[in-house]
């Protein structure tokens, strides 16, 4: 590794130890109100959201086929019904590869 990647390696993770720990300490000091705590966790929500949609839907800058954003539509309906994890994971991946395996991109 080259010295400039190392230093930016050091100045990241003393960057996220630096927020991490600043956390407990400010945590009694700043009050955040109730409406921006709600919002935080409805940003973290669509944010989670958005990332699954890319990763289901496209490949690269092309669609990613059917047969993906059906197995990740499986794995969400047996997340809302509050499947077990490893259901859900197993479920998914099943569907995906018996849709390919069918022929269908």
């Amino acid at each position: 590794m080259t010295v400039p990647l190392l230093i930016a390696i050091a100045v990241l993770a003393a960057g996220t130890f630096a927020f991490r720990f600043a956390g407990p300490l400010l945590r009694a000091k700043i009050r955040v109100p109730d409406r921006v705590q709600k919002l935080m966790g409805i940003a973290a929500a669509v944010l989670l959201t958005a990332v699954v949609a890319t990763n289901a839907l496209a490949e690269g800058h092309s669609f990613a086929g059917y047969a993906r954003p059906l197995g990740v539509a499986v794995a969400g309906v047996l997340a809302w019904r509050k499947a077990p994890f490893l259901v859900v994971v197993v479920s998914a991946a099943a569907v995906t590869a018996l849709l390919r395996l069918a022929g269908v991109p």
